[in-house]
């Protein structure tokens, strides 16, 4: 699949109009001069491609606003999994593809954040340039650092997301809000729970929510890698696991591969709770009919996991100059409230909101949540942090290794 995507691509970036810039002058320019050296070009951004929803504000309003007021075509190259853009990447690095890659900007956080840092694949020092950024509290942690990585100005917010649960409200009318409940619920009603198999980005952040009960609580694993601590959890984590597999869909003998899949499970009523990283994806869902409406959101009472996710330039990006404009207006007042409005996709906001306009704080509270949809609040009163990337890594193999295998 690598292999396709990078001739694909590799066709795509050859009849792009590359800025004449390079990165570094860039950096020297003003923000209006940025803007005339992006006007015609194009932007290719890789991106997860597994929501319609996203997909068609992303092609269809994003890419639209770029036409009229820049004069920029966005080409949205859907993929599976932001780690095969890393690879295309580091690919192009090794044979010598310094300043005409293949890919302008990629929708990304976590571990393939810091592959893209520890492999100087990441185009860095210029967020300053973009009027916008004054929108952002780069004074918040769960900002400024990305799993754990600072971003150190090599990357833009973009969205803020928490996990939360789904459950037909008609079928389940009390389901199991904790994972210690969960465990046991999972053994009383085999066949109607399942989770995507790591390293799928959903079901690997599932398998973290045991590792922290398994651990005691995330306040114990914080902090850099340590192989005593996650020795520790990890014991009780695959144990865990292993328990209730045989009381998964199927028996635990096969897992999906996507949390699309997962969803169809719960569409189809085959499993009784899906799961997702952004809530108002259960909103959605039911509006276009997928999900019955009596469909409801939870977090759990020990806490689900939030993050903030981000995009990306490539340090071989040939249109830097347009991807920055792309990124100036994903983090605009006026987009960051388009894109909260649940009928548009419902994503958090990865801006202070009280650094907007009147009119715009106004819309944001304005805006009502799906009735499927957990109140962003409530969330946010059982928040968990994100472990640092090497955590995650060696947690996902674990799973494949001593779960999944």
């Amino acid at each position: 699949m690598l292999r396709s995507l990078a001739l694909a691509t590799l066709l795509l970036a050859s009849t792009a109009n590359a800025d004449t810039a390079d990165g570094e002058a860039l950096k020297a320019m003003t923000w209006d001069q940025i803007v005339a050296e992006a006007r015609g070009g194009t932007v290719n951004w890789f991106m997860w491609g597994g929501s319609d929803v996203i997909n068609r504000y992303v092609s269809d309003h994003v890419g639209g606003v770029l036409a009229r007021d820049y004069g920029i075509t966005l080409n949205r190259v859907g993929v599976t999994d932001a780690a095969e853009v890393v690879n295309l990447v580091l690919s192009e690095k090794a044979a010598g593809v310094t300043d005409a890659g293949s890919v302008d900007l990629i929708w990304i956080n976590g571990e393939n954040f810091r592959s893209m840092r520890q492999g100087d694949l990441a185009f860095c020092g210029y967020t300053d340039l973009m009027p916008n950024n004054a929108l952002v509290d780069w004074e918040n942690p769960a900002i400024a650092n990305d799993f754990g990585v600072p971003v150190d100005g090599c990357e833009v917010p973009w969205n803020t997301a928490q996990f939360a649960f789904a459950h037909d409200s008609a079928a389940l009318p009390a389901p199991p809000t904790s994972i210690p409940t969960l465990i046991d619920w999972i053994k009383a009603n085999p066949g109607r729970f399942t989770y995507p198999a790591p390293p799928d980005f959903t079901g690997s952040v599932f398998v973290r929510h045991v590792f922290y009960y398994a651990a005691g609580g995330a306040e114990n694993l914080l902090g850099p890698f340590d192989q005593a601590k996650y020795d520790a959890a990890a014991a009780k984590t695959w144990a865990i696991l292993n328990e209730i597999e045989p009381f998964l869909w199927r028996e635990g003998q096969t897992y999906p591969n996507t949390i699309v899949q997962l969803n169809e499970l719960f569409a189809n009523s085959e499993v009784a709770l899906t799961f997702n990283y952004e809530p108002a994806q259960f909103g959605l869902a039911v509006t276009a009919g997928t999900y019955p409406e009596t469909t409801r959101s939870f977090g759990l009472s020990d806490g689900t996991i939030g993050n903030t996710n981000y995009t990306l330039i490539p340090f071989n990006s040939p249109n830097k100059a347009a991807a920055l404009v792309v990124q100036n207006l994903l983090l605009s007042a006026e987009e960051q409230l388009e894109k909260a409005k649940p009928e548009v996709w419902g994503a958090a906001p990865a801006i202070d909101i009280t650094r907007t306009p009147a009119d715009i704080q106004a819309g944001f509270a304005a805006i009502k949540a799906h009735p499927s949809v957990v109140q962003a609040s409530d969330l946010a009163k059982a928040a968990l942090p994100e472990l640092q990337a090497d955590w995650i890594t060696a947690i996902e193999d674990g799973w494949r290794a001593n779960v999944g295998n």
